[in-house]
């Protein structure tokens, strides 16, 4: 099991991160709103993941960084729920509650994201492989 979660699972280049936003779907998760875009092109890589934190919702940067590093562990301890079968993708994980919560919280809810990220991409590839 690879618990690291290295930079090229990180979603970083602008020309996905736009593609995410401008062609990807959605569905909310509180306190996540969590932005998917299944690849097309299956090349060799990995899914890619974009951790976000509202400076509208958390004012102080110190506050925004810290539920940031709590996403990304959460996630980098629980990216097993997504299958090794399932598409590459590119994953938007946005915060947007506006106040502080605990780790524990926190892990139980992206690990709900992911089991129902997981359970929509696989009826995708089901309805796909029907027709």
């Amino acid at each position: 099991m690879n618990y690291r979660l290295p930079k090229s699972e990180r979603l970083h280049a602008d020309k996905l991160i736009k593609e995410l936003f401008n062609e990807g779907s959605s569905f909310f998760l509180y306190p996540f709103k969590v932005q998917f875009f299944v690849k097309k092109d299956q090349e060799s890589g990995t899914s890619q993941v974009l951790f976000s934190v509202s400076k509208k919702k958390i004012k102080k940067a110190v506050g925004r960084n810290f539920v940031k590093r709590r996403m990304r562990e959460a996630y980098r301890l629980n990216k097993s729920l997504i299958p090794s079968t399932a598409p590459i993708m590119s994953i938007g994980l946005i915060y947007v509650s506006s106040d502080l919560m605990e780790f524990s919280e926190i892990q139980i809810k992206v690990i709900l994201a992911l089991k129902k990220l997981a359970s929509i991409v696989s009826e995708n590839q089901e309805k796909h492989h029907e027709i």
